[in-house]
């Protein structure tokens, strides 16, 4: 069992994530992941002989990378703490606790992001290719059909209720990172699979359940149990590429990129609140975008010759 932080620590971390609840509607997830990552430093502080938030300088900030890193945090993981101290110190300067933040001072390690590949149109088909009477394999299409026709994340997924499903408009009212809702549109096979999937869904029914994919039990599915079921189904029908629900979604993004070329409509449609989000998401290249700039933009349409 870990010794408690002292309460000059404790108090400020309960009272950030109060405000990230109450302030800036984060979730309860990210909340978690605050309270977890400033105990872990706070921690360290106490090791290192620092009495308080208040005695933290660059210094300090420093020996909390420098020891992160002899731990063998990876780069992203180091960063994310990073990044929740900065948060977490902006948040003091607010409160008039510090005169400014120690942690802007100190760079972020080089976050070497992995992209998943996504599948080719061929492949999806190929995944997707599922024609079973059984419940679950119902149910597991219309889970993936979904992914891939929304673009939706697992965690969405995972979240949605019957009453979310408007299916005669077409459209499932989603709610994503920091509680914000937004309404997706989805037809064609998605909104066919979901709707024979509500057919057969009370043959798994044990009792009342407001969820609209729910396991053998009965229970609302865990997203352990949507990533192993999908895992297998790659196998199944034959795909070489390890089937993810991560990857379902950046297929969407990639596809839907590649036929329209309208980012903002990919952007909204993910939930991302920064275009360039959307962009690393999308691995646009360069050549791409240089190819659309010279066919849109007024100033880059060649002269005709004299």
């Amino acid at each position: 069992m870990s010794t408690p932080i002292p309460n000059t620590y404790q108090i400020w971390i309960d009272a950030f994530v109060a405000y990230l609840k109450s302030e800036k509607g984060m979730s309860e997830h990210t909340q978690s992941n605050y309270q977890k990552q400033l105990t872990i430093i706070a921690t360290q502080l106490v090791s290192f002989g620092v009495q308080n938030w208040q005695q933290l300088d660059i210094a300090w900030v420093r020996q909390i990378a420098a020891k992160g890193a002899r731990e063998g945090l990876k780069p992203n993981s180091l960063a994310t703490r990073l990044s929740c101290l900065r948060s977490f110190l902006d948040y003091l300067v607010l409160k008039g606790e510090l005169s400014a933040n120690p942690a802007k001072g100190v760079s972020t390690p080089r976050n070497h992001k992995r992209l998943p590949k996504n599948l080719d149109v061929d492949e999806t088909g190929q995944l997707l290719d599922i024609n079973m009477d059984d419940p679950l394999a119902i149910r597991d299409r219309a889970i993936m059909e979904l992914l891939y026709g929304t673009g939706m994340r697992l965690s969405e997924l995972i979240q949605l209720n019957v009453k979310n499903v408007q299916g005669d408009r077409g459209e499932i009212r989603v709610i994503g990172k920091g509680d914000k809702e937004r309404i997706v549109p989805f037809s064609g096979e998605a909104k066919r699979w979901v709707l024979d999937w509500l057919k057969v869904r009370p043959l798994l029914l044990k009792e009342e359940q407001e969820a609209l994919f729910i396991s053998k039990r009965g229970t609302r599915i865990s997203h352990r149990n949507v990533q192993k079921r999908m895992s297998e189904w790659g196998i199944k029908q034959g795909v070489t590429s390890h089937i993810t629900p991560h990857k379902l979604r950046h297929s969407f993004a990639t596809h839907i990129l590649e036929s329209s070329g309208n980012l903002r409509a990919v952007q909204e449609m993910l939930g991302h609140e920064s275009l360039s989000t959307t962009q690393v998401y999308t691995h646009l290249d360069f050549q791409h975008l240089a190819q659309a700039y010279d066919k849109a933009h007024p100033r880059a349409k060649k002269k005709p010759e004299s």
